[in-house]
Order: structure tokens, then C-alpha cells, then sequence
């Protein structure tokens, strides 16, 4: 079997790899993103993000996207409120209808794939292997047997990359918080009261160690994030393969909470999922390694906190414009791309590591109330 080469291989169609390949093919550069799963539609693309105007949509304005994103936006979907375990509502927040952070996610994963040339992506080309050949070059091989070499390989493949041990020894490590995922479909007709409690936008309903955030998507949709401090141990003794057990062992750390918020876990039309939340070292970094770099969680993942597509999406920009901006130079490309990637990233890490406190640390739920009511002040 004959090895292809590509001047450019991105590891992951997620919306920084992604973004990437827009911003070089804007440029005129090809580029060419190897992604696992078999197609776009094989499974669904996490919750709705909240899209923001310093990065966010910096990098879809370089991307020229800025229509299309606008297209798509969910309208009302920036309101909302925080309930107590009894359904009660002490803050309630409409959309001011400003447009600062839209929220959205498939649908602009899919604008992003429609902007690339035919074969920009490869589908179902899982990553087993890499290996450096020397002078920046790496050879990536699949899980069919197949493999590419490359003059510059991008890592935008998430917690566990198969490209960052190759530029660094870091290890992401378990925060002791898990979201357990699941979604309730058609609300406001099969599910009322629940649709009611959740209003428009995003509902949190929070104590200390054990909470439940539940954003309104398109189509009327309740996508459900059961969040709890609870040791990995706690997390593996649940068997995630039998949905009915595993709902009925998550709803127990819910006694006593009003009806209409437990049925976003017991009445979930989907398998819950565990999503256990880790993070790297604050300020991960690396030194300089020719024809290779990370963009978006393989370089700095964290817990969730509204930044992490963002800062993908922008690191995906920034990469592609300094690629522009030295033509012919990859290495002084890189060396300006990361340099501007750590000083930029450092201060999230403690940014996230705090609002996962007042989601549910012991001050919850009035420390995340202060955190909103404190910015619609300075407003």
C-alpha cells in the first residue's frame, strides 16, 4: 500500500480542526482533516455553546463565516434562571435579545464542513499511530492499515490525543466532577412541567457536590447535564450499558427534588452518558518540536466553562494566520502561533477551575447567582 502525503494533516473534524482548514483554504492553502468517526451525522455533537464575540466569532469572521453563523443562531436561548431542589425560581434572567453569546453547535459544525472543498475531510480514518521521520516530518497510520506522512501535523483531537505525547508528558487528570448526559425530546408536549421549569434558555438547578443544568435546544429539545462530585470509583461501579439501572442509580443522589427536575434523568429518551470532566496542568505548554503543534483540548484542556469551543475555534484561526503570515516557514509559524496560545489559555484554567466551584461547591447556588448578577450590573 502506497503512503500518501499531505502538506498539512489535522487530526479530528471538531470545530477547531475545522476551523483551521477554513481559515488555510480562505488563504488558499490546502489542508486535509483525518477524523475517526465514518461520517458527519455517526453521532450527535455535545450541547449548544454559547458563542463569544473575542474569540468565537473572531476566528468565524476570519473564517468568513459570519452569515452563515448568524443564520443559525437559536433565538432566546441566552435567557436564563436558576431553581432551587424544590422548583422554586431565585433568579430568573430573560434574553435581552443583545446577540452577545448565540447559542448554537451542530448546526455550525455543519457550516464549517460545507465550507471545505470535496475530501478536505477523511472520514472513518482513526488515529493508531504516529511517528516522527525526521526534519518536521510525521507519518500518521490508521486503524484499516493505511497511513499518510505529512510536512506539518495539527493535533485537534481532544482530551486523550494521540498527538500531544509526542510533545509533551502531561496527563489529563480527573477533577471529581462528572456531567451525566441525557436528553428529553418533544418538552413541551410530553414533559410540561419540566419545559415550564426550564424556560427559554438554560436551567440550573444546584446544591453543593450535586446539581442539574438543563439548556433548551432547537426543535424542542432539553438537553440534560446531571453534574455531581462523585469520586472515579463511584462513576465505574454504575453500569452506563443498562440506561433503566444506571438512571435509576443516578436519580437516588436526587431525594427529595421536585418531580418536574428528576425526570430529566428518569425520563431521558436517550442512554445516559458519563461525561467525567478533566483537566491538564494549568499553563500546560511544551517546547518547540519541528512540524508538529496542538490546538483547543489536546493542548489545554480544562473543565467545562463556556470557553473550551471558543478557544478551540480561535486557536484553529490564530494557527492558520500565522501559517499565512510565513509562507514557506512553518517552524517561525509555530514558534509565534504557540508563543500567543500560552499567554493567551493560562488564565482560563483557573477562571474554569472557579466556576466549577460555584456550580457546586459549597457556596451553590448563590456564588453563581452573584457571578450573574454582578455582570448585569456592570452592564
Amino acid at each position: 500500500m502506497n503512503t500518501v502525503h499531505h502538506p498539512i494533516a489535522i487530526v479530528d473534524a471538531g470545530l477547531g480542526g475545522l476551523t483551521l482548514a477554513r481559515v488555510l483554504h480562505v488563504h488558499g492553502i490546502p489542508a486535509t482533516v483525518y477524523e475517526a468517526d465514518p461520517c458527519a451525522a455517526s453521532r450527535t455533537q455535545g450541547g449548544q455553546l454559547d458563542i463569544h464575540e473575542k474569540d468565537g466569532q473572531r476566528a468565524l469572521a476570519d473564517a468568513g463565516l459570519t452569515g452563515e453563523f448568524r443564520s443559525i443562531v437559536h433565538e432566546g436561548a441566552e435567557a436564563m434562571r436558576i431553581l432551587d431542589q424544590h422548583g422554586k425560581v431565585p433568579f430568573d434572567q430573560p434574553d435581552d435579545g443583545a446577540g452577545r453569546r448565540p447559542e448554537l453547535r451542530g448546526d455550525l459544525r455543519r457550516i464549517l464542513l460545507d465550507s471545505l472543498p470535496d475530501q478536505s475531510v477523511q472520514w472513518g480514518r482513526k488515529v493508531t499511530g504516529v511517528r516522527p521521520l525526521g526534519e518536521g516530518r510525521h507519518e500518521l497510520t490508521f486503524a484499516d492499515g493505511a497511513s499518510v506522512t505529512c510536512d506539518l501535523l495539527v493535533g485537534a483531537d481532544g482530551v486523550w490525543s494521540k498527538i500531544r505525547p509526542l510533545l509533551s508528558d502531561a496527563e489529563p487528570r480527573y477533577t471529581g466532577t462528572t456531567f451525566i448526559e441525557t436528553y428529553l425530546y418533544d418538552a413541551d408536549e410530553r414533559h410540561a412541567a419540566t419545559a415550564k421549569a426550564v424556560g427559554a434558555g438554560a436551567m440550573y438547578t444546584l446544591t453543593p457536590g450535586t446539581g442539574i443544568a438543563a439548556p433548551r435546544e432547537a426543535g424542542n429539545v432539553v438537553h440534560t447535564y446531571v453534574e455531581l462530585n462523585r469520586p472515579a470509583k463511584w462513576i465505574a461501579g454504575i453500569d452506563f450499558t443498562d440506561a433503566a439501572s444506571a438512571a435509576s442509580r443516578v436519580v437516588a443522589e436526587f431525594d427529595g427534588w421536585a418531580p418536574e427536575l428528576t425526570v430529566l434523568i428518569t425520563d431521558g429518551q436517550t442512554a445516559p452518558v458519563a461525561r467525567m470532566i478533566y483537566t491538564l496542568p494549568d499553563g500546560h505548554r511544551w517546547e518547540r518540536v519541528p512540524g508538529l503543534t496542538l490546538l483547543g483540548d489536546a493542548a489545554h484542556v480544562m473543565p467545562p466553562s463556556g470557553d473550551g469551543a471558543n478557544l478551540a475555534m480561535f486557536d484553529g484561526a490564530e494557527l492558520g494566520k500565522a501559517i499565512t503570515a510565513h509562507p514557506g516557514d512553518v517552524e517561525t509559524a509555530l514558534t509565534a502561533y504557540e508563543q500567543a496560545l500560552f499567554a493567551r489559555t493560562e488564565p482560563f484554567y483557573a477562571q474554569a477551575r472557579g466556576l466549577l466551584e460555584l456550580l457546586l461547591g459549597p457556596s451553590a447556588p448563590f456564588g453563581f447567582i452573584d457571578l450573574f448578577t454582578a455582570a448585569d450590573q456592570a452592564e
